[in-house]
C-alpha cells in the first residue's frame, strides 16, 4: 500500500457538508488503488479568522506545503464580508494558500452529461459536444499586483513576467496534446500592454508544439463565443481574472456550477483541489447541498496527484451513472439531499 497524507480544509458555509461525502467516496475506492490516506483536517477561511484572527495560518501552510494533496471545501460568508483593508476576509487566505504553494495553474473541465442537457439554460444542440478544459493563471496578475488608495483614488495593477505566462501555457499545450489538440488563448491586447505580453509568450510557446492548433480572442468575443458555440473550444489558457470570470460563465453550461471540479498545480504533482461553487450560506446546515462537484474534485485529486486514474475513473462513473438515473439534488430541480446524493454514488462505486 503507497501511504500519501492529505490534508483536508473543509471551509466555511457547505464546505464541512460536501467533502464529508467526498471523503466517503474516496475511501471506497482507495483500497482497491492500493492507497492508504491520512487525511489531516485543517481550518482555512472564515473559520479560521474566528479562531486564530487569520485566514491562513503560517501551520496550516506548512501542513499543506507537506502533503500530497490538499482537498478544499468552500470559504466564504457575509459573516466575515468587509471592505476595510485591515480586515481579514477568507478569499485572503485562499489566494496565499495557492501563492504558498506556488499553483501557477487553475484546471476546470467543463462537459454537459446528456442527462443534465435540459437543466442548461442553453439549447440542447448549442451544447452537445462541449468538452472543454479552462486552464487559469493563478498567482499573477490583477489579484496579486500593487494596490492601494490616495485619497479619492484606488488602483489595483496588472502585472505579468514571461516566465510566469510561459509556465501556465505549457500546461495549456500539454494538456491539448491528450485531449482535441487546439489551444484558444483569450487576452485583451488591443488594449492592455500585459495582454500584449500574453499573447507574445503563448504564441512563442505554441511553436514548441507544432502539433497543436493556436488561436487568440479577446476576451470580451471569448466571453461570446461560450454561449455561443461552446462545442468548439478544447482548451482555454488565459490570465487570472479572465480566467476567474470566463471559468464561471462555462459552467453554467452544464446547467449546475454544484457539478464542476477544479485542480490548481503547480511544478511537481502536489495539488489543491476544490469544487467551482462557493460556500452557499443561505443553506448550510440545511443538508441540501450537491456534493457531486466535490467528489468529481476528489477525482481530480486521484488523477493528477496520487496517482490513481482508474481510482479517478471509478467516482467519475459514479456521478455519471447516478444522473442517468434520474438522481437530482436540489440545485438540479430535485428533492435529494446532500447525504442521500453520497449514499447513492457510494452503492454504485461500491458494486
Amino acid at each position: 500500500m503507497r501511504e500519501v497524507t492529505v490534508v483536508v480544509l473543509p471551509g466555511d458555509g457547505i464546505g464541512p457538508e460536501v467533502v464529508a461525502e467526498a471523503l466517503r467516496a474516496v475511501e471506497l475506492v482507495a483500497t482497491d488503488a492500493d492507497l492508504s490516506i491520512t487525511w489531516r483536517g485543517e481550518l482555512m477561511g472564515g473559520c479560521s479568522i474566528d479562531a486564530h484572527g487569520t485566514a491562513l495560518t503560517d501551520e496550516v501552510l506548512a501542513a499543506c506545503q507537506a502533503a500530497d494533496a490538499v482537498l478544499l471545501g468552500a470559504v466564504g460568508g457575509p459573516k466575515w464580508d468587509t471592505t476595510d483593508p485591515n480586515k481579514p476576509r477568507p478569499e485572503q487566505g485562499l489566494l496565499e494558500l495557492r501563492a504558498g504553494m506556488e499553483l501557477f495553474a487553475n484546471l476546470r473541465p467543463v462537459k454537459p452529461l446528456e442527462a443534465l442537457w435540459d437543466a442548461s439554460p442553453l439549447r440542447r444542440e448549442r451544447i452537445a459536444g462541449t468538452d472543454l478544459l479552462v486552464v487559469r493563471e493563478l498567482t499573477g496578475g490583477i489579484y496579486f499586483g500593487a494596490r492601494g488608495r490616495e485619497g479619492d483614488r484606488a488602483f489595483d495593477t496588472c502585472e505579468y513576467t514571461r516566465a510566469e505566462i510561459e509556465r501556465v501555457a505549457e500546461v495549456a499545450f500539454v494538456a491539448a496534446a491528450g485531449r482535441r489538440g487546439k489551444v484558444t488563448s483569450v487576452d485583451k491586447a488591443n488594449v492592455l500592454e500585459s495582454s500584449r505580453l500574453w499573447r507574445e509568450v503563448v504564441t512563442e510557446v505554441g511553436t514548441r508544439h507544432p502539433r497543436i492548433e493556436l488561436d487568440h480572442i479577446l476576451v470580451d468575443n471569448a466571453a461570446m463565443q461560450l454561449v455561443n458555440r461552446p462545442a468548439d473550444f478544447d482548451v482555454i489558457v488565459t490570465e487570472n481574472m479572465f480566467g476567474d470570470i470566463l471559468s464561471d460563465e462555462a459552467a453554467m453550461i452544464t446547467g449546475s456550477i454544484g457539478l464542476l471540479p477544479s485542480a490548481s498545480l503547480g511544478i511537481g504533482t502536489v495539488g489543491l483541489y476544490e469544487p467551482v461553487h462557493g460556500s452557499a450560506p443561505d443553506i448550510a446546515g440545511k443538508g441540501w447541498a450537491n456534493p457531486m462537484a466535490t467528489v468529481l474534485s476528489a477525482a481530480m485529486m486521484l488523477r493528477y496527484s496520487l496517482g490513481a486514474p482508474e481510482a479517478a475513473g471509478r467516482l467519475e462513473t459514479a456521478v455519471s451513472e447516478t444522473l442517468n438515473q434520474g438522481a437530482r439534488g436540489r440545485d438540479l430541480g430535485g428533492k435529494l439531499g446532500t447525504r442521500e446524493i453520497g449514499d447513492r454514488l457510494v452503492t454504485l462505486i461500491g458494486r
